[in-house]
C-alpha cells in the first residue's frame, strides 16, 4: 500500500491527532542537491526554455494551433488601451480608508493589458503589438515600485511602514514578482524587437529588473516570506513559494554567470524548503481550496521550473508528500463547482484545470489528470492567467496533451488528514460532510475550531460563509473584529456566552476520525478563552444514511450565562415548528432537528453587502441560534439533520 492510500485508509481504526504546528525539518530540496550540484546541473543560456524564439513562426503557429486567433483577438482589444496611472493618492487610500482597490484596479488592469499584448504578438508575429508593448513596459518603468499598497505598509515590508513608495528601497511582494517575471519574459522575447525601435527600451527595462528583483532578493533577508529568521511558532505560508517562483524565473531568464545563477537557485531552495517544513506531511492546504493554486500550484510551478533549469537533475517530484498536496485540491471538491471553504477560502471554484493537469502528470497522479479533465469538461478553464505569464505559456504547451485525458471525478467515500485535522465524508444518499479540528492561528485563520459543513446533492446547505473583501482590517489586529472570522458566526456553540479566541494556544484536542463508524469528534474546549469556564466540549459528527447527527457532551467549571448552539444556512429558513427548522436551497430540502424542551430557536438575518459575499450566496445568509432554556454543569445535546423528501 502506497503512502496516500495509508494516510487515507488509517488502518480502518479511530485515529487520534496531536495538533500544533507542523513544522519539521524535512529540507526536501536541500537533500536533494547542493550548491555544488546545483551549479553543476545547471541549464545555461536559456537553453531550458521550451517554447519557440519570437522569430520562429512556425514554431508558434504549431505549438497555439487552434488558440492561435483567441490569443490575437485579446491583444487586438489593447490596440488602443489608454495605459492607467496609479497616482500618489491611490497609494494613500489603504491608510486614509482602508480600501486598496483604488491602487490595485488600475495597476492590474496595466499588468494584464502587457500580458495579452506579448501572447499576441507571439501568436501573429508581425509587430503589430510592439508600440503598445513598449508602452506598457516604459509605463511600468517609470513606477517608483510595483508592490501593492496594502503591502508596502500593513506587511512590515517597507521600513517607513507607509503605504506610499518610498524611492530609497526596492520590495518584492507577490505583485513585484509577478511583474518581474511578467517583464523578464517580456525581455527574454522581445530585447532584440526592442533594440530595432531605441536600445534603451531594453537596457532601462533590464536595469530596473536587475535592480528591483535579482540583486534585492540577493542582498535583502529580512522579508517575511523568506523565512529565513523564522521564529518558533511562525507562519510560512503562500507567499514563499510564490516570491520565490517569481525570483526564480527573473534568475533563469536573465542570469547567465553560472556562479551568481547557481547561488540564486540554491538560496530559493533553502527559502522553499521552509513553506514544504511547514506543511503538514499529509498535503493538505490550510488556506483552503481557493488558495491553493497560490500555495501547492506555486510551489508546482517552482518545482517544475527548478527541474526545467537543471535538466531534472534537482527535483522531489518523488516525494510522496508533494503529490498529496497535489491531490488536496481534488479531495476537497464536492461538486457542481462547491468546494469544502476552511479558512478564508471563497465556497466556489474547484481550482485551475491546466495547473492540476501538469502537477498530476508532474506526480504521476491519473487522479489529478482525470480531475483536470473533468474541470476542462466542464468549460471551468481558460489557457490565459492574466500577468502569471509563465503558467499561459504553460498551459498553451501542454493544451493538446490535456485534451486526450479522460475525464473523471468520484467522491471519496471519506478523505482524513490526520495532522491538518480535515476530516470529509459523504454517503450515498447524495450528503457530503466536512469538519475540522485545528487551531485559531492558521494561514487566512479563521476562529473556527471543530466547525462543520454539509452538502446535500452538491448544494451547500449549513455553510461556511468565507469571506469578504480584503481591507485593511483584513490583515490587522481588527481582523477578529469582522464577523466572518468569528466563531459565533460558524456552526459552533458560544460556551457560557463567550466565542473562542485567537491564537494557537487556542485548538482542537483529543481529534479523532474512525472510518468504520463515520464518526469525527473533537475537544474543542481549548479553543476558547478561559472566561467561557468550559473543563470538556467533546463535540461528535456521525455521517449515516439517514442523515447528520451532531453531539455535545460538555462539562463546565461554572454556569456563567446560557450556551448557544449556532447554525449558518441560507435559502429559505422556517423556525415555526418548535423543535425544527425546515431549510430549502435551491429545491434540496434539510430539516435541522432540536430537542423544543431544551431550546428556543431564533433566526437572524445576515445581509450581504459585500459582492466577494453575495456573488456566493445571494443577498442574505441566516444565523439559526438555539438558545439552552436550562443551565447545567455537565450536559449533552443532540441535534440531527435529516434529508426531506
Amino acid at each position: 500500500m502506497n503512502t496516500l492510500l495509508k494516510i487515507f485508509t488509517c488502518c480502518l481504526l479511530a485515529i487520534v491527532c496531536l495538533p500544533g504546528f507542523a513544522y519539521t525539518e524535512r529540507n526536501l530540496l536541500q537533500k536533494e542537491g547542493d550548491l555544488d550540484k546545483v551549479k553543476a546541473s545547471l541549464v545555461m543560456d536559456q537553453k531550458w526554455v521550451p517554447y519557440p524564439a519570437y522569430a520562429d513562426r512556425a514554431g508558434w503557429d504549431k505549438l497555439l494551433g487552434a488558440n492561435k486567433e483567441a490569443m490575437i483577438a485579446r491583444g487586438e482589444k489593447l490596440l488602443d488601451y489608454q495605459w492607467q496611472v496609479v497616482k500618489a493618492t491611490d497609494y494613500l487610500e489603504y491608510e486614509r480608508s482602508g480600501n486598496r482597490k483604488i491602487m490595485e484596479d488600475p495597476f492590474g488592469k496595466n499588468n494584464g493589458a502587457i500580458a495579452d499584448l506579448m501572447m499576441a504578438e507571439l501568436a501573429e508575429g508581425k509587430g503589430r503589438f510592439i508600440d503598445q508593448l513598449i508602452n506598457g513596459v516604459f509605463q511600468s518603468c517609470e513606477m517608483t515600485s510595483w508592490v501593492l499598497s496594502a503591502h508596502l505598509g500593513s506587511q512590515g515590508a517597507q521600513l517607513s511602514h507607509r503605504s506610499l513608495p518610498d524611492y530609497k528601497e526596492h520590495i518584492i511582494d507577490l505583485t513585484a514578482g509577478d511583474m518581474g517575471s511578467l517583464l523578464s519574459w517580456t525581455y527574454y522575447f522581445f530585447n532584440k524587437e526592442f533594440d530595432k525601435v531605441d536600445p534603451v527600451i531594453s537596457q532601462r527595462l533590464r536595469k530596473e529588473l536587475q535592480e528591483r528583483i535579482l540583486d534585492t532578493y540577493m542582498n535583502v533577508d529580512r522579508f517575511w516570506w523568506m523565512a529565513f529568521n523564522l521564529q518558533p511558532g511562525g507562519m510560512v505560508n503562500n507567499w514563499n513559494p510564490w516570491c520565490n517562483f517569481n525570483a526564480l524565473q527573473c534568475f533563469m531568464l536573465l542570469e547567465n554567470d553560472k556562479d551568481v545563477l547557481a547561488k540564486a537557485v540554491w538560496r530559493s531552495m533553502t527559502s522553499v524548503d521552509k513553506f514544504i517544513n511547514y506543511t503538514h506531511e499529509d498535503g493538505a492546504c490550510e488556506e483552503g481550496p481557493s488558495y491553493w493554486g497560490h500555495a501547492a500550484g506555486k510551489m508546482y510551478d517552482y518545482l517544475q521550473m527548478l527541474y526545467d533549469g537543471t535538466g531534472g537533475k534537482i527535483s522531489i517530484f518523488d516525494q510522496p508528500m508533494i503529490k498529496n498536496m497535489g491531490e488536496y485540491i481534488v479531495r476537497s471538491y464536492v461538486g457542481n463547482g462547491w468546494v469544502v471553504n476552511f479558512a478564508d477560502a471563497s465556497a466556489k471554484g474547484g481550482g485551475d484545470a491546466q495547473i492540476i493537469y501538469r502537477y498530476g502528470k508532474a506526480v504521476n497522479s491519473p487522479l489529478m489528470k482525470q480531475y483536470a479533465a473533468f474541470l476542462q469538461k466542464q468549460g471551468s478553464s481558460s489557457l490565459s492567467s492574466g500577468r502569471d505569464i509563465f503558467r499561459t505559456l504553460q498551459s498553451v504547451l501542454y493544451a493538446n496533451e490535456m485534451a486526450q485525458e479522460k475525464a473523471s471525478y468520484q467522491v471519496p467515500a471519506y478523505t482524513w488528514y490526520p495532522e491538518t485535522e480535515f476530516c470529509y465524508m459523504s454517503n450515498k444518499k447524495g450528503l457530503f460532510f466536512a469538519s475540522k479540528g485545528g487551531y485559531n492561528n492558521e494561514s487566512h485563520n479563521h476562529n473556527d475550531a471543530g466547525t462543520f459543513s454539509l452538502y446535500q446533492n452538491t448544494t451547500p446547505v449549513f455553510i461556511d460563509a468565507g469571506v469578504g473583501t480584503y481591507t485593511r482590517q483584513t490583515f490587522s489586529s481588527e481582523r477578529y473584529s469582522i464577523w466572518t472570522m468569528q466563531s459565533n458566526y460558524h456552526n459552533l456553540p458560544m460556551i457560557n456566552g463567550v466565542p473562542q479566541s485567537f491564537g494557537a494556544q487556542y485548538k482542537a484536542t483529543r481529534v479523532q476520525f474512525n472510518p468504520r463508524k463515520n464518526t469525527f469528534s473533537a475537544d474543542i474546549a481549548s479553543a476558547y478563552p478561559s472566561q467561557s469556564e468550559v473543563k470538556s466540549w467533546v463535540r461528535s459528527y456521525t455521517l449515516s444514511d439517514a442523515g447528520l447527527r451532531i453531539e455535545d457532551a460538555f462539562t463546565l467549571n461554572k454556569v456563567v450565562a446560557s450556551n448557544q448552539v449556532n447554525f449558518l444556512t441560507w435559502g429559505n429558513v422556517d423556525l415555526s415548528a418548535p423543535g425544527e427548522v425546515l431549510i430549502n436551497v435551491n429545491g434540496e430540502k434539510m430539516k435541522l432537528v432540536y430537542d423544543k424542551q431544551a431550546f428556543s430557536a431564533a433566526k437572524e438575518v445576515i445581509e450581504l453587502t459585500d459582492p466577494r459575499l453575495s456573488n456566493v450566496w445571494g443577498k442574505e445568509i441566516y444565523r439559526i441560534s438555539l438558545n439552552a432554556k436550562n443551565s447545567s454543569l455537565k450536559g449533552k445535546y443532540v441535534f440531527t439533520i435529516q434529508p426531506v423528501k
